[in-house]
């Protein structure tokens, strides 16, 4: 198998750091590896594999002889420098919102929808993190009973809005309990002891951005009609790593909830914890600096026919984003598309 060059773009933020980990986590096997960052950032310095290595300013000659970027520094960015990526011949996976709705970018999610990526034409997206989640969820048992409907509440931690979120929520937690005032600058209301149901802008439909990436990922993820009804309302939690999200499907076909535990314990990258007589489902405790994405709850949903509704949990910067991202990476090596 062919190795390829790969560079980490925005390779100092808290995803980009976290992609470098699980480059070396997944055993991605390289050629050579390099890591970009805006000028800002340039010159610091990055242990990785027993070796030291100085993070360059990402300029349009540092993807000469590059085959694939893992791209994770922001929407502008990418736009900046996918035109740069793709003329020097190599695939870019980018992690941000810019390419994701792009009729002519794959939108993927490793094990979900892999024969999408054999469409690329240079930019690959790699989905939400409220969407990514779910999708691995989703996917075997709409191949079972045929989503029909469907509804999403997501409760989302602040290590998606990034570090200065997390230092927001550390710092206005620390001013509360002092009994001090605060002002926040990251979140709309106070996130400490709070709950927001605000993340991204309001669209004219009175939707978020954020519930609206749900929407439409999840249609062009599974391949689902246009017209298929779906609904996600998306909070902005006080806790730091990891999404919860409570789901209710109608499916076009009976499945019980038995069915349900079956068959997401034999799929790939979901861990089942449903025993509520014992208090064992998920939390994001359970998910943080892990893999899985993990589902309870599961039960008939008393509002729909051939309804259910579950609980899932996963490690926003992981699964939605960085563990995602390389395992793209690690399918293009293994498909042979670079």
């Amino acid at each position: 198998m062919k190795k390829p060059n790969i560079a980490i773009l925005g390779a100092t933020g808290v995803v980009g750091r976290e992609i470098t980990k699980i480059v070396n986590e997944l055993n991605i096997e390289f050629n050579e590896i390099k890591f970009l960052s805006s000028a800002k950032s340039a010159g610091s310095k990055i242990e990785f594999q027993g070796k030291e290595y100085t993070v360059e300013e990402a300029k349009p000659e540092s993807f000469d002889g590059v085959n694939i970027v893992l791209a994770s520094a922001g929407g502008s960015t990418s736009q900046k420098f996918a035109p740069e990526i793709v003329k020097r011949g190599g695939v870019l996976i980018d992690n941000s919102s810019a390419f994701r709705m792009d009729k002519d970018v794959p939108l993927v999610i490793a094990y979900v929808n892999d024969e999408d990526l054999r469409k690329h034409k240079g930019i690959i997206a790699n989905p939400n993190c409220s969407t990514s989640q779910l999708m691995l969820v989703l996917k075997p048992l709409h191949e079972k009973a045929k989503i029909k409907r469907l509804i999403v509440s997501t409760y989302q931690a602040v290590s998606g809005a990034g570090l200065a979120a997390i230092n927001e929520l550390t710092a206005d937690t620390k001013a509360n309990l002092a009994g001090e005032t605060f002002e926040n600058k990251c979140f709309k209301k106070p996130i400490s002891f709070n709950v927001i149901p605000q993340i991204d802008v309001f669209c004219e439909n009175g939707y978020t951005k954020e519930e609206m990436k749900v929407v439409n990922e999840t249609k062009k993820i599974l391949h689902l009609p246009q017209e298929l009804p779906i609904s996600c309302t998306a909070a902005r939690v006080p806790v730091y790593n990891g999404h919860s999200e409570a789901v209710d499907i109608e499916f076009e076909e009976n499945i019980t909830p038995e069915e349900v535990r079956e068959i997401l314990k034999n799929s790939f990258g979901v861990e089942v914890i449903d025993n509520p007589d014992n208090f064992e489902y998920p939390t994001t405790r359970d998910a943080s600096g892990v893999n899985p994405v993990f589902v309870g709850r599961i039960r008939k949903n008393l509002a729909f026919n051939n309804g259910i509704s579950l609980w899932c949990v996963a490690d926003n910067l992981r699964i939605g984003a960085a563990l995602n991202t390389v395992r793209i990476c690690q399918k293009v090596i293994e498909m042979g598309l670079f």
